[in-house]
């Protein structure tokens, strides 16, 4: 089943914290927006989408005490004012005010948490934002016992069980959904694993909130351009990509990079039989590297981790380029090496890179991924790409931008290299390293969709240029 979101006001790719979402909802209150006014716009909206995927089938909406029960209220009372079949199932009465007022809204039967309804489709409205404490036994029996009862589930604002801030699953062997509906804004838990690899289709339901100053972001598609008729090769960025030990890995960086709008890529070092349209440049490196009209560079994939390596990735630092670091060079940084290194910074570590990063770095590991990844941006001075199936960019700044989340066919060799190529030529192009690392996940995301199922690295890299078509 596939649906296709309709037009979002407002921010729609702003993602809050649990704080700031009560705060944005403050906002609309002190407004003039009364609180059940806010949750007969989540509810409705939420129903809406209920309606579609139930297609006239039974419903269940299982209902909490706090205000998100009460949009499973609303969302109960919207699906029996169309002739649904809808039965609500409280686990508790309810405790605030706007969901009182939406029970009695309410004109059908509810049952107890004793009751087993046989529905089609179960509407998770037990908790949402605000749970930071694992469901009791009791709660988490009868979610259990609703879930395993109804072919089909849908979650609104967030599963139960789960932490909205950081992704945590409070209860191990939650149930699994097939949608989950963001009420007003995203959370980190939408895009965050693990809680995000069991929420299914996530679509979004406004209500009202304005942007956020300071909020992170779901990476859009970026708004790139054509090469302007008066520019030429170098004034559209000249990107050094440098080899080592693994040549394959540099060359499939290149290639990407060819496609994502630098106008010269050139290979640095060792890097073997090279394609006959990517320039080799064979001299020693810091030969190579006297080059004043680099833009950019590259170093990690591929490089190695011997003396060798180590000498390349200090040469390329202290030339003071825009530069990307990644794989191997990752293993390798050291803070002695960004002592005195003032040029903008990209790191792009996968989980494994990234501990080695923040033990050598003093960073303690502790929080989320958005956490750990702000942690090292500021300690390294450099942007960071948390990279996996719940990629992370933060800024030494405090921007924060996440993925949305990646194909999983992304997981074969080589499309790290694809990746840090992507975001090199962007770099190279004259983004910010920032909006380079962004615009950099984005193509590879896209490239990634484009290459449909079981591609190797070297077709997504050839899929890069397509992804770039789509963002004229």
């Amino acid at each position: 089943m596939s649906f296709r979101p309709g037009p979002v006001p407002g921010n729609p790719d702003q993602i809050l914290t649990a704080a700031q979402m009560r705060a944005a909802e403050q906002g609309l209150i002190a407004g003039g927006t009364s609180v059940g006014e806010l949750m007969q716009r989540a509810g409705r909206g939420a129903a809406d989408w209920v309606w579609r995927m139930a297609a006239g089938r039974s419903v269940t909406v299982l209902c909490g005490p706090g205000n998100n029960g009460g949009d499973g209220y609303v969302i109960a009372q919207v699906l029996d004012e169309r002739g649904g079949q809808v039965t609500v199932v409280a686990a508790a009465d309810p405790q605030t005010d706007a969901a009182r007022n939406a029970r009695d809204l309410f004109q059908g039967q509810v049952l107890g948490p004793s009751a087993n309804p046989q529905g089609e489709v179960l509407v998770d409205c037990l908790f949402g934002t605000g749970l930071i404490r694992p469901l009791s036994d009791e709660m988490f029996a009868l979610l259990e016992r609703l879930a395993t009862s109804h072919r089909q589930r849908i979650a609104v604002d967030l599963p139960s069980g789960v932490q909205s801030d950081s992704g945590a699953i409070l209860n191990s062997g939650l149930p699994s959904f097939d949608l989950t509906l963001a009420l007003g804004a995203w959370k980190f838990a939408h895009l965050l694993m693990p809680a995000a690899a069991g929420m299914g289709l996530t679509r979004l339901v406004p209500i009202g909130v304005t942007a956020f100053d300071g909020a992170a972001q779901v990476i859009a598609r970026p708004e790139l351009a054509s090469p302007a008729t008066t520019v030429h090769k170098y004034t559209r960025g000249l990107l050094g990509v440098i080899g080592g030990a693994m040549p394959g890995a540099a060359i499939l960086a290149a290639r990407a990079a060819q496609h994502a709008g630098a106008g010269y890529v050139k290979l640095l070092g060792e890097c073997g039989v090279t394609p006959p349209d990517l320039v080799h440049d064979t001299r020693p490196l810091a030969e190579s590297l006297n080059d004043k009209r680099f833009n950019a560079l590259l170093i990690g994939p591929g490089l190695g981790r011997d003396g060798a390596a180590r000498e390349a990735l200090t040469l390329a630092l202290a030339e003071q380029k825009p530069t990307v670091v990644d794989a191997d060079a990752l293993v390798l940084l050291a803070p002695r090496m960004l002592a005195e290194h003032n040029a903008p910074l990209i790191v792009t570590p996968h989980e494994g890179e990234l501990k080695a990063l923040e033990a050598a770095f003093g960073c303690s590991g502790a929080g989320s991924k958005v956490d750990r990844a702000l942690a090292l941006a500021k300690t390294c001075r450099a942007v960071v790409v948390a990279k996996g199936p719940d990629s992370v960019l933060a800024a030494p700044d405090g921007r924060i931008a996440l993925s949305g989340r990646a194909s999983s066919w992304l997981s074969t060799a080589g499309t790290g290299d694809v990746l840090a190529g992507t975001i090199a030529s962007r770099l190279a192009s004259g983004a910010d390293p920032f909006a380079a690392a962004c615009q950099g996940a984005w193509l590879h995301g896209e490239a990634a969709r484009l290459a449909g199922p079981a591609f190797t690295a070297s077709e997504l890299a050839e899929c890069i240029k397509a992804a770039y078509a789509a963002t004229l």
